[in-house]
């Protein structure tokens, strides 16, 4: 279906993240932080990025900020379990394409990824 580079630095959600989409038909590239994310999409064509906010080295927003500029197009989908974070991404609506809360279920972020594609294809 389509090729999604998923940033998270929970080795454990990260894992599920990748079985879970890979089991939805998707081609799934996983990093542990934003500036792994970076290297991966220097390296690499991806139709959808799903990054967490709260990450080392480099967060999601920070990340979200730097793929808008320098891979205009690319959809972003954000992940957090902070209230905070969600405001602050959500201030971003402009260049994220969707904020998902966590804990949510497979069925919810694979629904979401895929209205997010689909209204990249329109």
């Amino acid at each position: 279906m389509a090729k999604l580079l998923v940033a998270e630095d929970e080795a454990p959600l990260r894992e599920v993240l990748v079985r879970g989409l890979t089991a939805s038909g998707h081609e799934v590239t996983a990093v542990a932080d934003g500036i792994e994310a970076l290297q991966a999409l220097e390296g690499d064509a991806f139709d959808l990025l799903l990054s967490d906010i709260v990450m080392p080295e480099l967060d999601g927003v920070s990340l979200a900020l730097k793929v808008a500029k320098e891979w205009p197009g690319l959809p972003i989908v954000l992940m957090t379990g902070f209230a905070d974070q969600q405001a602050r991404a959500r201030n971003l609506s402009a260049l994220v394409n969707h904020v998902i809360a966590k804990p949510f279920s497979l069925d919810e972020l694979a629904r979401t990824i895929e209205a997010t594609l689909k209204a990249r294809r329109r």
